[in-house]
């Protein structure tokens, strides 16, 4: 745990991008799901304003803008798509994703951080859920980049790389290889079906890897 604050959390770096992941266990759901019998599990994600230069505008008066409110629905879906939300009880926890430092892949950082942001909260709750033998998470889940620059796929994309590339596309997929999300995109440019075969084989292999590092910060913890 990386603050002693939240019920869980760590700090992802992937090059020079950084993201703090914070979890917090809250008892009571969402007015629309209460007496349902089901949690919920949400996340909110920032861009601190130090974390780019020129300077990022800190969000004020409640104001979220269209980027942000996606990356925060896209973290959230992903997380969910793992979980069993039955075994929580009705509670909800939120993952903050606060982005350090940006240098491309922010999004995806912020999943596979924020995934062992929450197995730890759920570790410190696990005596008080409604079946501690039931537990709340079918698979683990991560993400990463990739994209074609200059005709050549490529694994994790800094930010020179993402502005250059023809093609860019951000990839979640569940440890067990199935995937959850795919968000690609022709940068004024088209592809074909060998470049997406290559682009998903590149991003199955990096998210095998973010696995791996997932299990490793987790130790003990690790659940599957």
């Amino acid at each position: 745990r990386y603050t002693r604050s939240s019920a869980g959390s760590v700090l992802i770096q992937a090059g020079r991008t950084r993201v703090l992941c914070a979890a917090s266990v809250d008892e009571g759901v969402p007015g629309w799901l209460a007496g349902q019998g089901k949690g919920w599990i949400t996340a909110e994600y920032s861009m601190l304003p130090g974390s780019t230069s020129p300077r990022n505008r800190r969000d004020r008066g409640g104001k979220v803008d269209g980027r942000t409110t996606e990356i925060q629905r896209l973290i959230g879906r992903s997380l969910r798509a793992v979980a069993d939300l039955e075994a929580l009880g009705e509670r909800l926890i939120t993952v903050d994703c606060d982005v350090l430092e940006a240098d491309g892949g922010t999004r995806t950082a912020s999943i596979t951080g924020a995934f062992i942001a929450l197995v730890d909260a759920i570790h410190t709750i696990r005596k008080d859920l409604p079946d501690p033998q039931r537990y709340p998470l079918g698979d683990s889940v991560a993400a990463v980049s990739v994209g074609v620059v200059k005709g050549r796929p490529m694994l994790d994309l800094d930010y020179e790389l993402d502005v250059a590339a023809a093609v860019d596309m951000n990839v979640v997929l569940t440890g067990g290889g199935r995937f959850v999300e795919i968000q690609g995109t022709g940068e004024e440019a088209t592809f074909s079906q060998d470049d997406l075969d290559a682009l998903l084989r590149l991003a199955r292999g990096g998210i095998k890897k973010l696995t791996g590092i997932q299990r490793d910060a987790l130790g003990k913890v690790w659940p599957f």
